[in-house]
């Protein structure tokens, strides 16, 4: 397996079960209908764990732009493998929701909350605020790198260069601590992907609008955060 190939397999595997857990829970006549944020904090966890697992010893998973522009500002990646990684992370987002929506799509016919269809793909605010939004992404995200760098540097045996059980719990500790302003995205291609999926798919019961005003903070805070880390880590460790 090519690392773009598993960079595209990788992240649609994590979007399938992830936004796979969010339709669980947040859809309409679901087996897993309210389970509420906490569940999807662990099936978000669980999904990073199982697409690392997977495919890290193929590519590192990194199955998200930041990590990958991080890693690379920390020196850690190939800057000329940076743009084709982001695409296949891109690609496998949008086609491990689509596949997601497609395993749950009888249940967004009595799905009357427009507001929840929108949910099983993207994220959105608690409160909208786009200033203190953009932070929440860029701290959540930062987070999220600079345990990579530490992962990356100390790797354990048999699970690649990012441990799959680490990265994981990484996740489901900044979803449970740091997810209850924006849903915690901390990857443009998580949410941008899907985003897109929200408006070209024809989703039974009618949609609202994909969101597009906020659809650049997920991106740009994502972004920023994964080269505050990589710097960061570079200046305090690689000096």
């Amino acid at each position: 397996m090519t690392p773009y190939l598993a960079e595209f397999i990788g992240t649609a595997i994590l979007l399938f079960v992830g936004n796979g857990t969010n339709c669980n829970m947040l859809l309409s006549k679901t087996k897993g209908h309210g389970v509420g944020f906490l569940g999807i904090n662990v099936g978000w966890g669980l999904a990073v764990f199982l697409a690392v697992f997977c495919v890290g010893r193929f590519s590192g998973a990194h199955l998200n732009p930041a990590v990958t522009v991080g890693l690379a500002f920390g020196g850690h990646f190939d800057w000329a493998q940076v743009l084709p990684y982001m695409a296949f992370q891109f690609l496998g987002a949008a086609f491990g929701t689509t596949l997601a929506s497609i395993f749950y799509w009888q249940h967004y016919g009595p799905t009357e909350d427009t507001n929840l269809k929108l949910a099983t793909f993207c994220t959105s605010p608690a409160i909208r605020c786009p200033r203190h939004n953009l932070v929440s992404e860029i701290l959540g995200t930062f987070v999220l790198v600079f345990a990579v760098f530490n992962m990356v540097d100390n790797p354990s045996d048999g699970l690649g260069a990012l441990d799959a059980l680490p990265v994981g719990l990484t996740v489901l500790v900044i979803g449970v601590a740091l997810g209850g302003t924006t849903g915690y995205a901390i990857n443009p291609a998580r949410d941008l992907g899907p985003r897109v999926m929200h408006a070209l798919l024809p989703l039974p019961g009618g949609k609202r609008d994909s969101d597009w005003s906020y659809a650049w903070i997920p991106v740009v805070g994502g972004l920023a955060g994964g080269v505050l880390a990589g710097a960061l880590w570079a200046l305090l460790v690689r000096g």
